[in-house]
């Protein structure tokens, strides 16, 4: 099958597009026809070797963790999916080698969900590693509720954007940072737009003079402290970009594929709950180009890589 792959850590030069050996089928796993897939901050990370203390390379790696696609054969132990069927999926296993930048993925069945049948299969891509991470915080780890003030950070990104639309479900008033060509996406997802930069505090506290419930940090640093800062008595806190959040009294939060938790963003998008903004896509040969807008950070919603099909 063609699929973009790598043979060692670097810059988006070393993604290869050619032919790799087929994926096997395990009995616990189905195979996937890959039509579109995601780029997340964390693939660009991955390629460069900044997981490398925590997930083992099997060269050469094919890149991506999230995939839209058709089910094309269903491994021996899996009743849950016949072919035909479409899904998405967060196919993240605990090294790298088998990843969604490719025409077919062997993907575990607790990695997958039925597809969205509102969405498009580019939008699907986006959701479900960065809609599981902000389920996870938003629902799980920060527990927001009617009534609550939540800021989330970089509110306009694939994960930010979604944590706002879940927030604003919950019931909760949103605060979002942006930069200010976003503010108007913002205020169509029902969040208060505030500029990033020097002032911010002063500018949050203005639209919430008592702080906030809840506060989401995806960029770290002094994004971090910013949000420490302005959090209410008994405020809650959590970071997937900074450690240093435990220290704080906050949780650290690392995204984990979980079916159920998949199923409900599904149901959540049918509801017209939650939609995906795809910025731009790109053919699977192009992901290297892919990859070089990601790590730009400017992004509004997400980047998605397609495989074109003549059936």
């Amino acid at each position: 099958m063609k699929a973009i792959s790598y043979r060692s850590y670097g810059g988006p030069e070393v993604l290869e597009y050619g032919e790799v050996r087929d994926p096997k089928v395990g009995p616990d796993s189905v195979l996937v026809k890959v039509r579109a897939a995601a780029v997340n901050p964390v693939d660009w990370k991955c390629r460069e070797g900044y997981l490398d203390a925590a997930l083992d390379p099997v060269f050469p790696v094919i890149p991506g963790w999230d995939v839209a696609g058709v089910v094309v054969q269903p491994g021996a132990s899996v009743p849950e999916f016949a072919v035909g069927d479409e899904v998405i999926g967060y196919v993240r296993e605990d090294f790298l080698s088998r990843g969604t930048f490719a025409e077919y993925v062997a993907a575990p069945v607790r990695t997958l969900a039925r597809k969205p049948r509102n969405l498009t299969f580019e939008e699907a891509a986006g959701l479900p590693l960065a809609g599981l991470t902000a389920y996870q915080v938003i629902v799980k780890a920060l527990e927001v509720t009617e009534g609550d003030v939540v800021l989330v950070h970089a509110a306009a990104g694939g994960v930010g954007s979604l944590a706002v639309q879940l927030a604003r479900h919950a019931g909760a008033r949103v605060i979002g940072t942006a930069s200010e060509r976003n503010h108007d996406y913002l205020r169509e997802l029902g969040a208060e737009p505030v500029t990033y930069g020097d002032g911010l505090v002063d500018r949050v506290r203005a639209l919430a003079p008592e702080g906030v419930d809840a506060a989401f940090d995806t960029v770290g640093g002094d994004a971090l402290k910013a949000s420490a800062e302005l959090l209410a008595p008994g405020g809650r806190l959590a970071s997937i970009a900074d450690g240093g959040v435990i220290g704080l009294g906050g949780h650290y939060c690392f995204v984990r594929p979980d079916a159920a938790d998949l199923q409900r963003l599904t149901e959540l998008a049918e509801q017209d709950v939650l939609t995906v903004h795809v910025d731009e896509t790109f053919p699977l040969e192009r992901a290297a180009d892919a990859h070089r807008l990601n790590a730009e950070g400017r992004t509004r919603g997400k980047v998605v890589v397609t495989v074109e099909w003549a059936d």
